[in-house]
């Protein structure tokens, strides 16, 4: 992968979270494989879409990323600064540039807390501005993501769920990052209220030079929002292209059938199309299949994918796969 303009880099990353028996003597008896050895780069200034099913590890890579949970191994690197062995004095300096949007506007408000001080909490911990400077800037982060400045004095509870999600990103520009983890920002919200608030993050990126690491279900709003998309089953990364590279040139079986899923604008295309129904459950993290982690439901698995793990390798230009059978799956799928 090239390093030209790289803001993130993630290199191997895992993540794995212990599962222990005992009440008094807690002994180790297993690992739920939640992120496993994951690798991608984001270029400044763009958005990276990281799609797949519930479960697979989307939301521990992207607090991995900001060491919220510390890895159990791999490299990240900022600004080619290697946070998996920063100090946590380095750690809380790099912070003021990295921030996080949170997937519930309900739960991530303190219910105790005006939105002024909300907001200004940021400003407060790495104490940046006098008290009327912090004001008048909390003012100003409120009329950026479309709310009245002078609601400073209300409560999370008197605002809507769209209203709460502008919020938590007023919160996250406070300090002005450069990089910022939008972690399902749109799931919990109506339908109506969610292309306004991707339509902020997009205006606010564009006027603010942000980067993102935009992760969801939605493979429209993905697609409306992100420069490229990384597709995640079971812990790995098992597609990453650029988004109409890969809408238009599928080339991993799960991707295939997950693209089949997203209707078209077109009901005579949608009508003709293949739909791709997968069998079975997605297996459990903490007893993960060996071999691909995908042949358990791949309509096109053979023996090898059962004892081979695929190498993630560029199959074209800036267009990495990690399947056995790249041709085979274009052809039956």
């Amino acid at each position: 992968m090239s390093e030209n303009n790289t803001l993130v880099r993630v290199e191997n990353l895992v993540k794995h979270f212990p599962i222990t028996r005992g009440v008094v003597f807690q002994k180790q008896v297993g690992a739920v494989k939640a992120v496993d050895g994951v690798s991608f780069e984001i270029k400044k200034g763009e958005t990276l879409g990281l799609v797949g099913e519930s479960g697979c590890g989307k939301t521990t890579t992207g607090r991995t990323i900001l060491q919220l949970h510390k890895p159990t191994s791999g490299e990240v690197f900022f600004r080619d600064i290697n946070l998996t062995e920063a100090s946590d004095g380095k750690l809380r300096e790099l912070r003021r540039d990295m921030q996080i949007i949170f997937q519930d506007p309900y739960a991530s408000l303190n219910p105790r807390m005006t939105v002024g001080r909300i907001i200004a909490e940021p400003l407060d911990v790495h104490n940046i501005g006098t008290p009327a400077e912090r004001k008048e800037r909390v003012q100003e982060l409120l009329r950026l993501v479309g709310l009245n400045p002078y609601f400073v004095n209300r409560y999370p509870h008197e605002f809507s769920g769209g209203q709460r999600q502008r919020i938590g990103v007023a919160r996250a520009l406070a300090l002005e990052p450069e990089f910022i983890v939008c972690d399902e920002p749109i799931s919990a919200l109506d339908v109506s209220i969610q292309a306004q608030v991707v339509n902020l993050l997009g205006d606010l990126q564009e006027e603010m030079g942000l980067t993102y690491l935009f992760i969801a279900h939605d493979l429209s709003m993905v697609r409306h929002i992100s420069n490229r998309i990384a597709v995640m089953y079971l812990g790995k990364i098992v597609e990453l292209a650029d988004r109409d590279v890969l809408f238009a040139n599928t080339l991993h079986p799960y991707s295939i059938a997950l693209l089949s899923a997203v209707p078209l604008h077109n009901p005579a295309a949608e009508r003709e199309r293949k739909r791709i129904i997968l069998m079975g459950d997605v297996p459990s993290p903490a007893n993960p299949p060996t071999g691909c982690r995908f042949h358990t439901r791949c309509p096109i698995a053979e023996k090898r994918c059962e004892v081979e793990d695929p190498e993630f390798r560029e199959y074209e230009k800036d267009h990495w796969v990690a399947c056995h059978f790249v041709e085979k799956a274009q052809q039956k799928m």
